[in-house]
């Protein structure tokens, strides 16, 4: 009897961006440390490799030198905004800058703030789910997910709602350059980010610049005003970029998580008929739906100095993807990993989907909130919520970093 053939080893293949879970399982038994040269890049597909390397300062988040060499392939100064920006991203700093960053940006993000900020996400959702209530039908993506984040960050960041489709423009190139996808003009895409970015940040700069002067009851208001013990408020330049990452981020990831998470509930009806009949089960649930199907499957880092890993050498200056989304199918930390289950309980807190370490996802709490209380309110006024089988879903980013849908029709 033979055997079903091993998938390639190209993760940026056709077949494996359109379903990498052989490509995971494979490395994880056989080489959990792999060299890609497809990637150029080292590839991590084990929980514990993933989560110690989130925490272990040789792997840095500091990728600028990867921009600025893909930037002078793409030509010269054809990056120069992007980049200006990425230098001064907290995403990007290790160690005391990226501490204090974080807690100068804390004050938004704080279990009270947090609190306040429901009524926000429940009026949005509610209104957009009234929207289409009496439709019967509808494609979940245009009409709820890539609607409902960016309304919901927009206030929380104090940005004028007639603003949005602004920010959505700018969003969307931002995220095709960190993900493009198979046979894509990088130039053109380089060069519309480029652009995006400029025009954001000054966007953002007067924004921030308003704000100091008359403060309101915001999140940048509250980051502009506060004080760590011997830690001042963010300037207006830092907070103008930290804005950057949390309105574009912010929005595309939420956005394809709930979509990616509402598929997953419908594919398997017998998890959301126990959903509905026990909706104490709403945070478990939404944190299996991360753990199943991430909006964000790889991360980025840069290895820092010469190391040794599971008897690979890594080199100062490697590129390391960190497989997030192979290290949630692990199945030596969750049991029958291919197996939906909301019930798994404590498990969930294990996932990867938000990272590790001093880089756990600063925006994860509202992230969370928004989830759950957007299933909640789906589920509640769409009480017949099934696919529709007339109009197949199509998914929208074949990449390594972004994964979710451009279109997924459902009725009712």
């Amino acid at each position: 009897m033979s055997s079903a053939p091993l998938p390639s080893r190209n993760p940026v293949s056709p077949e494996n961006l359109l379903n990498p879970l052989p490509l995971y399982e494979e490395l994880r038994q056989s080489d959990p440390v792999y060299w890609s040269e497809d990637l150029h890049a080292w590839v991590l597909t084990r929980h514990d490799d993933v989560s110690a390397c989130f925490r272990d300062s040789r792997f840095s988040a500091n990728r600028v030198k990867m921009f600025e060499m893909q930037g002078g392939a793409l030509g010269p100064d054809l990056l120069a905004d992007y980049l200006a920006v990425a230098r001064r991203q907290m995403l990007m700093k290790d160690g005391a800058d990226h501490i204090r960053m974080r807690r100068q940006t804390m004050a938004a993000f704080t279990p009270e703030a947090l609190s306040s900020w429901r009524p926000t996400i429940y009026r949005t959702i509610e209104t957009l789910v009234g929207q289409v209530q009496d439709q019967g039908r509808m494609d979940l993506v245009k009409d709820i997910s890539y609607r409902f984040p960016p309304l919901v960050i927009a206030e929380v960041l104090g940005i004028p709602s007639e603003d949005l489709e602004r920010f959505r423009a700018w969003s969307e190139p931002l995220a095709e350059f960190t993900g493009p996808g198979l046979g894509v003009d990088m130039v053109e895409i380089a060069r519309q980010a480029n652009k995006a970015t400029k025009e954001l940040f000054d966007y953002l700069v007067r924004h921030i610049a308003k704000l100091r002067e008359h403060p309101g009851q915001d999140a940048l208001s509250q980051i502009l005003t506060s004080h760590k013990g011997n830690i001042g408020p963010m300037d207006e330049g830092d907070l103008a970029v930290t804005s950057t990452l949390l309105l574009t981020a912010g929005h595309l990831t939420t956005t394809d998580q709930l979509s990616n998470g509402i598929y997953d509930l419908l594919t398997h009806p017998d998890q959301l008929q126990l959903l509905r009949d026990d909706p104490g089960l709403l945070q478990s649930a939404v944190d299996e739906m991360m753990r199943f199907s991430p909006a964000v499957p790889f991360f980025h880092r840069i290895v820092a100095e010469d190391l040794e890993l599971r008897g690979k050498s890594l080199r100062k200056g490697d590129l390391v993807f960190l497989g997030m989304a192979a290290a949630n199918r692990d199945p030596a930390v969750f049991p029958h990993p291919d197996r939906f289950d909301i019930t798994r309980g404590h498990l969930h807190s294990r996932h990867m989907t938000f990272g590790h370490g001093p880089h756990h996802c600063l925006g994860a709490g509202l992230a969370r909130r928004e989830l759950e209380i957007a299933v909640e309110v789906i589920l509640r006024r769409l009480p017949g919520l099934r696919l529709d089988e007339e109009n197949a879903p199509r998914l929208k980013y074949h990449s390594l970093v972004f994964r979710g849908f451009e279109q997924l029709p459902v009725k009712w």
